[in-house]
């Protein structure tokens, strides 16, 4: 009996621990310019005596510098709450009220650690997806050239690599998001437009491994085969990016036949196939007439009509086999032909 009744104790507080909780998950902190900021709900603040005190009074300064468009001072002062009082309720508002003051100045750079202090120690702050967008968003005003004032007035250079550093964060941060998929395709336009070729490649890869049910799945298949089609140099080359640009325009014609993009996946297709058939061709001519190997002309030739079997190139090949095989004949011919004998007198 004893023991069913320190049982039922336990239960009933732990049942009262978890409902303080869940009132302290709901509550929020508020502010009106009659009370200044306070916390809705009755939930304590975390902070008691003095602390408690100063806290609320930085946060007021800072909210008074607000209402004055005095952005510069207001985002310092809501910085000093959270760095000061971090275990508080006021820290994340304060963090979230600094990025936005922060954002008025266009400092990218410092709006951006801002929101993800919030997002990255304070995960049950209301505002998260709010934040998440607002970190796209800066995200993407840097990709598109935007400039990070320093000291809020002077431009700094454009920045693309921190774009880029800005939307992996997000993924790491929000990995379900809607932002997610189009954060590695804006990671992918970057990097083709730093010339990092490769680096796009890896971002449209993880893009329709990750998420192949995004809207942008089909963007993301054609981006990859006409990045990979970039990389083709000509027939003489290395047909390794032609072969990988078949494929993913071959994909995307199976998986998407209604999409409106379908008629240049068919044009890139046929490109992709005209090289790598006309590789073909070149390695054949090279047996064919270098090494008078009539077996390997065969093998490549062939491999051109089976690559592209209805083009221009094909009806080459098989005229090149008729070639072949008269040689081949006329070898044959010679090879068994008796030697001739001459007489000596």
């Amino acid at each position: 009996m004893t023991h069913l009744f320190v049982r039922t104790c336990r239960a009933l507080c732990l049942a009262i621990a978890v409902g303080s909780l869940a009132g302290v998950v709901r509550a929020e902190l508020v502010w009106t310019p009659q009370t200044g900021w306070r916390v809705d709900g009755g939930v304590l603040s975390g902070l008691v005596g003095e602390e408690g005190k100063r806290a609320v009074e930085m946060m007021n300064k800072a909210r008074q510098d607000e209402e004055r468009q005095d952005y510069g001072d207001a985002a310092k002062n809501y910085e000093k709450v959270g760095k000061r009082f971090g275990n508080s309720v006021y820290a994340p508002e304060a963090y979230y009220r600094a990025a936005r003051m922060r954002l008025q100045r266009k400092q990218y750079f410092k709006a951006h650690e801002n929101f993800q202090q919030v997002v990255g120690r304070y995960p049950n702050y209301p505002r998260f997806s709010e934040i998440v967008g607002e970190q796209y968003r800066i995200a993407s005003a840097l990709l598109d050239g935007a400039r990070n004032r320093l000291w809020g007035k002077i431009p700094g250079f454009a920045n693309r690599e921190k774009a880029i550093e800005y939307f992996e964060i997000l993924l790491a941060t929000a990995p379900y998001s809607d932002y997610a998929p189009l954060s590695l395709m804006n990671i992918a336009r970057a990097h083709q437009k730093l010339g990092n070729d490769e680096e796009a490649i890896d971002a449209l890869d993880r893009m329709i491994n990750t998420y192949p049910q995004s809207l942008l799945a089909p963007d993301a298949y054609l981006k990859l085969a006409q990045t990979h089609a970039t990389l083709v140099d000509g027939p003489y080359y290395d047909q390794g990016s032609t072969r990988e640009a078949v494929t993913y325009f071959e994909d995307f014609m199976i998986l998407f036949p209604s999409d409106a993009n379908v008629g240049a996946a068919e044009k890139g297709l046929s490109e992709m196939k005209r090289v790598l058939a006309e590789s073909k061709m070149k390695i054949a001519d090279f047996y064919f007439y270098k090494r008078d190997n009539y077996t390997a002309a065969r093998v490549f030739y062939n491999e051109a009509i089976t690559v592209f079997p209805d083009s221009a190139v094909a009806q080459k090949a098989r005229d090149q086999l008729a070639k072949v095989e008269a040689a081949a004949t006329a070898a044959g011919a010679a090879v068994g032909k008796p030697k001739k004998r001459f007489l000596l007198f």
